[in-house]
């Protein structure tokens, strides 16, 4: 049995995709991209389909078939790559070392810890603090400097 429960997708024609303009599709795409990268939407863990059609004045059949076309995945699937993005790149940051999996998971858009370590795994085959471990046991020791002490600044007892 597979850790963390997750079920393969499986493959279903849609057809509305074919009745779908290609324009509109492009403009969908574009205004999804925008929505993710720029706005970064994704951070909101209820942020669902439903909302972006709302937010671009579509409708989710065309937010699915623009998904499903562009990015060739479901909807589900794309927001949680961008969540999971953003949860390495808070991972894998020596500054962020003290937050929680929790904390990570808050930030980077997921609901609750469970989701972000079930939606991790499916995708990297650990759990996130696995991946972390394994990161930094890579990375050289960083340098600890010590501050030089200015020499014409002298204390008050001398």
């Amino acid at each position: 049995m597979a850790k963390y429960n997750y079920h393969e997708k499986k493959e279903k024609a849609a057809t509305y995709r074919a009745q779908v303009r290609p324009e509109l599709i492009d403009e969908i795409y574009e205004q999804i991209l925008r929505k993710m990268i720029v706005e970064k939407r994704y951070k909101d863990p209820t942020f669902t389909a439903k909302k972006l059609a709302e937010e671009i004045h579509t409708n989710t059949r065309y937010i699915s078939a623009a998904v499903s076309l562009r990015f060739q995945m479901n909807y589900a699937e794309l927001i949680g790559g961008y969540r999971i993005r953003d949860a390495i790149s808070m991972l894998t940051d020596r500054r962020n070392r003290s937050l929680t999996m929790a904390e990570v998971a808050q930030a980077s858009g997921f609901a609750n810890r469970q989701s972000f370590y079930a939606a991790f795994y499916r995708l990297h085959g650990k759990t996130p603090k696995e991946y972390q471990s394994e990161f930094f046991a890579k990375m050289p020791p960083t340098k600890q400097t010590t501050p030089k002490k200015d020499k014409q600044h002298k204390s008050p007892n001398e």
